[in-house]
């Protein structure tokens, strides 16, 4: 059985919130939610202000694919604390690790 390849987790930055204040906010992290008939027509699907999904033009973020523990933390989903999390992606201590 085949299973379907496993989509990168991605996030949008608002760079553009004209005429719609009341639901983006300019330089915000938005959750993106995969649509391939969206993108076809030049639109992203993201989690807004409303907390619902809503298709927006794609010029209005730029995208950001993160690793899947930031992806988790940013959900509010992570199994860590974040104080963990802030140990383990703290400048210091990444530079400490790679010697």
């Amino acid at each position: 059985m085949k299973t379907k390849p496993r989509q990168a987790t991605q996030f949008g930055v608002c760079i553009d919130n004209r005429g719609y204040a009341a639901s983006l906010e300019i330089g915000k992290l938005y959750r993106v939610i995969p649509d391939e008939e969206s993108s076809k027509h030049g639109y992203l699907r993201v989690i807004d202000e409303s907390g619902e999904d809503y298709g927006y033009s794609v010029g209005r973020f730029f995208i950001m694919q993160v690793p899947q523990v930031v992806a988790q933390a940013l959900r509010g989903r992570s199994g860590r604390s974040a104080s963990r999390l802030h140990r383990e992606f703290h400048p210091a201590l990444l530079k400490a690790r790679r010697g």
